[in-house]
């Protein structure tokens, strides 16, 4: 190398040296030090600045919203209202303690120590992610809670920033009871489940207040990653690491003190319940959730008040006899039915309502084939006529207005009454000479067997002697509501309109003696911070004890021996009365036993519109009456809600028989009056020419009574009186002279 070389390379290695000292003395450790506390200032500062301006949030909508748990009387699930998603939020001392420390255990063993933000955890949660083992165990309880309740689920780095501020403001503004109540209240479990009540009772079937430590480690556990844990769709993996997760809480619980060993060695794991679907409105279900928002609406909580969720709201409703009422109603109808290839059959609505006659609690209730399919509920619709189970009410009219004949006689089971169709009523302003069904005359009658028979013409002359301002009044009294219920003679055939609902409340009353009994079906609304119970409604005397207790003995010859007689059973006492409205729109049956009242109806409704139209050739069997389909499902029901029968019997006092005459002259026919040999009246329906004591086997003599019987005055020269204002416009049962309403 020569002398040049040896400069130039003299001259580099200077170059270099001096440069190295450069550096050297540009990061002495003082420089560094003082630009690391830098940093470190000004993170704190930027975090101070970040803690002071990012405020606890309002919740966010979703995170409050809770269903709405419609329940049984038992308590079990008949419905949820969703709002959009499945929570019901339980206060934290509803869960067991044992099942509130699982959630610790498994996703925050610090949790009651730290402050709310756990950076070692953030770091071990993020490690998680990036090897599959689920997205959370990262962050504290406080934290998870923080996102769920507040904030969204959008990873990004803005929205984790403010989840560790809020997360220190909320630990220090909050209890750990407040906190974890939120977290096992808002956190997302699978299943459509938000919340540890909903989760319960997905997973298990149980309340969150019922749940066990091994039931509650497995719910822990989900958290971590619901759908990959979920036991019925998860994979052999799945499954391996949800049970590893299980035993390592309940390994954690050991360790923190909260179970021994011991304990802990009993603990299986508890497979979870397949998933059900959710439940819809589907069947009766949404017939019954439609009854209860309406009392609802009554009683101060509103659709608004609904919508916010949270209530669960419990039904006077016993399942095991809604259960059967529907049983009842598909083998006694349904089954008989063709209403896909049969067009009068497709017409043909039923409805029903059963009351306890002592407290008004709607036990059961039937609104249609599906309420997804016909939305009308056919329990509550108002718009058909109940038609001859209206006949009871004159009675009771009679009794309790303590009315008389014509001819001054006082009414009662044992008075006689002309019993010939289209007989003119008299004492009327109103003409009125309404036709017996199949145009049958019995002539001479007492008032029991009218009532077995339901016939219009005495029941006609009834209402007028009591008159029909009068019945009216008592009918308002029992329960009949004011809906198209003009003060005319033409309404003993009911032609007002009422619902089963309404008729069941009625019959309720003659069953409890009469003192008031009004349907309701909701026992009690409870939300978190209110809880309404339904205002008792006041049992008042609507009509004396001795007419309820007359009314019924008479309607219990309706089942013994008259138009009812498909209800009678040896297994119960029973007491009930038919109805047919004019051109067989409707058919009912109201009856009761001593524990039981129900009122079932059909409808004949048009599927074009709800036009309202004949019954007759329901499942090919003629006419639809209420001794028909109504009373046969009145009686299988009855039978299966009683358990198979009943020995109560009913506790009559004071039974108004009413004066027994001497035996009545036979009148005389007309030919044209003379009915057709299968019109006849079988010999116990024939007019006695012995004492009227000598038929119905309950009623009393009286042979020195005087004679009752009511001719007509004046009788017309033709047996049509031309029709009435306002009855003659072709609504069933209006009209004077025909239709042959009544059964």
């Amino acid at each position: 190398m020569g002398r040049a070389d040896a400069r130039r390379a003299q001259a580099r290695a200077s170059r270099r040296a001096a440069k190295s000292g450069g550096i050297r003395r540009l990061f002495t450790w003082k420089k560094l030090l003082g630009t690391f506390l830098g940093i470190v200032l000004l993170g704190m500062g930027a975090f101070l600045a970040l803690y002071l301006y990012v405020p606890v949030p309002a919740p966010n909508a979703l995170a409050e919203r809770q269903s709405n748990v419609y329940q049984y009387s038992d308590g079990t699930v008949l419905a949820r209202s969703n709002n959009g998603v499945n929570r019901q939020i339980v206060d934290l001392a509803q869960v067991p303690t044992e099942v509130q420390r699982t959630f610790v255990a498994a996703e925050n063993k610090t949790f009651y120590k730290d402050q709310g933000v756990d950076l070692k955890g953030t770091t071990r949660g993020l490690i998680n992610t990036l090897s599959g083992k689920g997205k959370q165990g990262g962050s504290t309880i406080t934290q998870q809670y923080v996102k769920n309740y507040y904030l969204t689920q959008d990873p990004t780095i803005s929205r984790k920033l403010r989840e560790l501020v809020i997360s220190l403001k909320v630990d220090q503004k909050q209890s750990k009871e407040q906190i974890l109540a939120g977290y096992i209240n808002t956190a997302y479990y699978g299943r459509g489940a938000s919340g540890i009540q909903a989760a319960s009772q997905a997973y298990y079937g149980v309340d969150a207040k019922d749940l066990n430590v091994s039931q509650g480690a497995y719910l822990a556990s989900l958290l971590q990653a619901p759908s990959q844990y979920d036991w019925a769709t998860a994979t052999d993996t799945g499954k391996r690491l949800v049970k590893e997760r299980w035993a390592y809480t309940l390994r954690n619980m050991v360790e923190m003190g909260w179970l021994t060993e011991a304990e802990r060695a009993k603990q299986e794991f508890p497979v979870p319940d397949k998933p059900k679907p959710a439940q819809g409105m589907e069947g009766q279900t949404g017939y019954l959730v439609e009854a209860v928002n309406k009392e609802l609406d009554k009683q101060g909580i509103s659709a608004e008040d609904r919508e916010a969720g949270g209530w669960t709201f419990t039904l006077t409703v016993d399942k095991k006899r809604q259960q059967q009422l529907e049983k009842s109603v598909k083998k006694e109808l349904e089954s008989q039915l063709d209403r896909e290839g049969n067009k009068i059959d497709a017409t043909v609505q039923a409805g029903a309502t059963s009351v306890d006659p002592k407290t008004g609690k709607v036990l059961a209730m039937y609104g249609g084939e599906d309420y997804v399919k016909h939305y009308v509920n056919n329990a509550t619709r108002q718009d058909y006529q109940p038609a001859s189970t209206f006949k009871p009410l004159v009675l009771a009219a009679a009794l309790e207005n303590e009315a008389k004949t014509q001819d001054g006689s006082l009414i009662g089971l044992n008075t006689i009454y002309d019993g010939t169709s289209k007989r003119p009523v008299v004492g009327s302003d109103t003409p009125f000479n309404p036709q017996n069904e199949d145009d049958r005359s019995y002539g001479p009658i007492s008032v029991q067997k009218a009532m077995n028979s339901s016939v219009n013409s005495v029941f006609a002359q009834m209402i007028v002697d009591v008159t029909p301002a009068a019945t009216k009044k008592t009918a308002l009294a029992l329960g009949v509501p004011d809906k198209n219920f003009p003060e005319r003679p033409a309404v003993t055939l009911g032609t007002m309109n009422a619902s089963t609902w309404d008729m069941a409340g009625v019959y309720a009353t003659l069953d409890n003696h009469g003192r008031k009994v009004t349907p309701h079906i909701l026992q009690s609304a409870e939300h978190r911070a209110r809880t309404v119970k339904p205002e008792a409604p006041k049992k008042q005397q609507a009509i004396s004890r001795a007419s309820a207790d007359t009314v019924t003995s008479a309607l219990k010859g309706v089942v013994e021996s008259g138009s009812g007689r498909a209800a009678n059973t040896s297994a119960y006492q029973a007491a009930g009365k038919t109805g047919t409205s004019e051109e067989n729109k409707s058919a009912w049956f109201a009856g009761y036993t001593p524990e039981l009242t129900t009122v079932v109806a059909l409808f004949g409704e048009s599927p074009q519109g709800g036009r309202q139209v004949s019954l007759t050739g329901t499942a090919n069997s003629g006419r639809a009456n209420g001794g028909g389909f109504p009373a046969r499902i009145w009686a299988d029901y009855t039978l299966g809600a009683l358990g198979g029968g009943s020995n109560a019997t009913f506790d009559l006092q004071d039974v108004e028989r009413g004066e027994v005459p001497p035996p009545p002259p036979t009148p005389s026919k007309t030919p044209s009056e003379e009915p057709t040999p299968s019109e006849k009246p079988t010999p116990s329906e024939t007019p006695s020419k012995t004492p009227p004591s000598q038929t119905p086997s309950e009623t009393p003599t009286t042979p020195s009574a005087p004679p009752t019987i009511t001719p007509p005055t004046a009788p017309p020269t033709s047996p049509e009186i031309p029709p009435q204002p306002g009855e003659s416009d072709g609504q069933p049962g209006e009209r004077p002279g025909g239709g042959g309403a009544g059964d």
